[in-house]
């Protein structure tokens, strides 16, 4: 049995307290304040605090963990901080009969061990930390944490709307922000690992909890759960259940942009970014939802990229003229490096703010989805070439690392070896596309009103001034490729966020998603056998 950690001062409780509170209590609840306080002041009221058996230190010692993990940036050998109380709080967590005789904390209890495992990625067999959890550590320990919360939680009926005249107002709201924060936590858990989701939302009619002088957080709540349903219906449509790709995922595919597009302008009107600095910061909140977003955006069109590689692996000569046989298939692999660019805008925001998250997985699942992306997109055209958001993307995982992540330097190291695999693909420059796909300066402006279906003539059509026009585009691009394709360099008026997609936009690209196009993308998967 590990040794008991040193508690600390009350003083340096509250302030570890106040940081999970700011860190993550916005996005997730993982104590009431009322009663856990109330307890923390009794424990401390003792003139010599003990280490109580009492599922109440458990709790205390999990949010300890949390608060060191968020403010100590430098680990001990392949120990992140706080995991001494983590290890300890695993070890004195009473069994499940115990648990359910306390069942809304106990709810609490195995949230705050869901995600702090997640933190770790115990979900990746190919990277394990070896500092004492032994058999614990395996890929499914955080997703079967939430599962039996899960399960707790729908057996207290906090799925329900539970009756406030009963239960009290204060109970119920408790349960309520209970409830969605295990129901986000599993949706996204089980998505991360490729599995089906358990629970159909038809069984769910509880309310969003309310905050008393703050309906933002209720409104950001909200949010939370219609982008985690968004990620789990594209995790269980446009990729099939063994982990392959549905051959006829296009389909799946403008489907899940068009629930994408219902949220865009809700999401940018309720949660502004606000990237003028002379005026305001950068909200966290803000900045996580539309985080989340864009990864909906990249995770539903991405499977043309993997497709694309395959091509491109197979047939190097013919892979740009079948790119060019689809300006549909053009238009959605560009909103996928759209989006990845957009997220290394936000995340490049947040490093400035001295907000990166750099314990929990937040952001490092960002940066890493988004900079796979721009790995990939080279080796298939040379357009979709941005070195310049290749060294943002870099900074920040170094930003990441130096904060004491060792997930990120894994992880890195995955992209360095994609890059370099990638790298081996011959070198002869590629034909470009038959015309402009550049989103940022060109049909995704705000004062854009071409519709995206119509903004690229078919292959082979183009005009004598259009050809004029595509060579001396062409010559650019060979002459400087350091600065991408229609992409300006990265400052503080890119950063501002100009170009951003609009519902009108996103539906347009879902809506030029056609039956020939299914059947042509179905037709060059069998053909190159993408399975």
């Amino acid at each position: 049995m590990a040794e008991t950690p040193s508690v600390p001062t009350f003083d340096h409780a509250m302030y570890l307290i106040n940081v999970v509170k700011f860190r993550c209590g916005q996005l997730y609840h993982l104590f009431d304040e009322n009663e856990f306080m109330a307890n923390l002041h009794d424990f401390y009221s003792e003139p010599k605090p003990n280490a109580a058996t009492g599922l109440w230190y458990v709790h205390f010692l999990l949010i300890l963990a949390f608060g060191k993990g968020f403010v100590k940036h430098k680990v001990q050998g392949n120990r992140p901080p706080g995991a001494d109380y983590f290890v300890k709080a695993l070890e004195m967590l009473p069994d499940v009969i115990v648990l359910h005789e306390a069942p809304i904390e106990s709810t609490e209890v195995m949230c705050c061990i869901a995600l702090y495992l997640q933190a770790l990625d115990c979900r990746s067999s190919a990277h394990n930390y070896t500092y004492g959890l032994k058999s614990r550590m395996h890929r499914l320990t955080s997703l079967l944490q939430i599962g039996q919360a899960m399960r707790m939680a729908m057996a207290e009926g906090m799925h329900t709307q539970m009756p406030i005249e009963y239960l009290g107002e204060n109970m119920v709201q408790r349960c309520r922000k209970i409830w969605w924060t295990v129901y986000i936590l599993d949706r996204e858990m089980t998505s991360l690992m490729g599995l089906p989701q358990t629970l159909n939302d038809d069984q769910i009619n509880t309310l969003l909890p309310s905050f008393p002088g703050s309906p933002q957080r209720t409104a950001a709540i909200g949010m939370h759960i219609r982008l985690s349903r968004i990620i789990a219906e594209i995790n269980g449509s446009v990729y099939a259940i063994d982990g392959r790709i549905n051959r006829n995922f296009l389909v799946r595919t403008k489907s899940a942009l068009a629930n994408i597009a219902s949220l865009a302008d809700e999401l940018r009107r309720a949660f502004p970014l606000q990237m003028d600095r002379d005026i305001s910061g950068v909200s966290r909140i803000s900045a996580y939802l539309h985080l989340l977003y864009h990864q909906c955006i990249v995770l539903a069109t991405r499977p043309l990229l993997f497709c694309f590689l395959k091509i491109r692996f197979e047939s190097p000569a013919n892979c740009i003229e079948v790119l060019n046989t689809s300006r549909t298939v053009r238009n959605l692999i560009q909103m996928s490096m759209d989006s990845a660019q957009q997220i290394i805008c936000i995340l490049h925001s947040l490093q400035n703010e001295g907000l990166l998250e750099t314990f929990l997985s937040f952001d490092l699942e960002s940066i890493f989805v988004s900079t796979v992306v721009l790995l990939m997109g080279p080796a298939i055209d040379i357009r979709w070439t941005y070195p310049i958001w290749l060294e943002k993307a870099y900074a920040i995982f170094e930003e990441i690392i130096e904060s004491g992540n060792l997930l990120a330097k894994f992880r890195r190291s995955e992209l360095h070896l994609l890059d370099e695999l990638l790298s081996c693909f011959p070198q002869e420059h590629p034909r470009c596309l038959s015309a402009p796909v550049s989103f940022p300066n060109n049909v995704l402006n705000s004062s854009s009103q071409v519709s995206l279906a119509n903004s690229f003539p078919p292959s082979g059509q183009a005009n004598s001034a259009d050809a004029a026009a595509q060579t001396q585009l062409e010559h650019d691009i060979l002459s400087d490729r350091g600065s991408g394709v229609g992409v300006p360099a990265l400052d503080d008026q890119e950063l501002g966020f100009t170009n951003r997609l609009t519902a009108e936009q996103i539906m347009a690209v879902a809506d030029s998603i056609e039956s020939i196009d299914t059947e042509w993308m179905s037709n060059a998967m069998i053909e190159h056998s993408i399975w």
